[in-house]
């Protein structure tokens, strides 16, 4: 796939899925708009990696922050094509734990994972509606469709980006097309040390094993290259939802 001028924002983007999803857009030609809360020294690397790109620090449920990432790209390439909202966070509370789930869980979670989502989305839908084909490519989970996941408020999070995925692909026409990629557990730093969880996968899914970074690049690809899907969401589990 060839996105020769494409500007793209990837929120979260400094390793993992969305360090992968960055390298793949800018493989592409895409001039890719970085970002990260707090890794700077490694958005700032992963820019310079990439060429024509740029880092922007922020946590995306802050509203300056979505504009920043937008305004950003206006300024520097007059244009945006493209969305990947895949910052996210969750709580180290394990998801039967019901009892242990606070209300400053909930408003961590749910503030960057569904309001941040949002909040950059209106941000760049007016360039976007600008852009001959503009798109946003959501990065859900399977959580947001099986009883399992990383913790409570994180699943529920994931099903809110799935509604919002549809609702707004409803709602932008044939302006903008609105999907979501929803993997299953996937190999990246955040889930280093879940080695018996990974064997566990490893041993039910189909394909037995669990995704790589690049499988979930390789989705949303596949989604923005597909000019005639809007209003889902591709699951990337290896089968595994076949099986739980």
């Amino acid at each position: 796939m060839d996105l020769p001028a494409h500007v793209v924002i990837v929120s979260g983007s400094t390793s993992g899925i969305g360090g992968a999803i960055a390298r793949r857009l800018a493989g592409a030609g895409a001039r890719v708009v970085v970002n990260s809360a707090r890794s700077v020294e490694a958005g700032e690397a992963l820019a310079a990696e990439l060429g024509d790109a740029t880092y922007v620090q922020g946590d995306i449920a802050d509203p300056e922050t979505a504009r920043r990432l937008v305004a950003t790209a206006e300024e520097r390439w007059g244009r945006l094509d493209g969305l990947v909202n895949n910052a996210g966070v969750t709580i180290d509370v394990p998801q039967p734990d019901i009892e242990s789930v606070t209300v400053e869980h909930w408003n961590k979670v749910l503030s960057v994972n569904v309001t941040g989502t949002f909040l950059v989305s209106q941000a760049a839908l007016p360039l976007l509606r600008q852009a001959p084909d503009g798109w946003i490519v959501n990065i859900s989970s399977i959580a947001g469709t099986r009883q399992t996941g990383s913790s409570l408020p994180y699943a529920v999070s994931k099903a809110a980006v799935d509604h919002l995925t549809s609702i707004l692909a409803k709602h932008c026409g044939g302006e903008v097309r609105v999907t979501a990629v929803a993997p299953g557990l996937v190999d990246t730093p955040w889930t280093a040390d879940w080695g018996d969880l990974k064997e566990g996968v490893k041993a039910i899914a189909p394909l037995h094993r669990v995704a790589t970074p690049e499988d979930v690049a390789d989705a949303c690809m596949a989604l923005i290259s597909s000019r005639y899907v809007t209003g889902q969401s591709l699951l990337v589990d290896g089968g595994l939802s076949l099986v739980i």
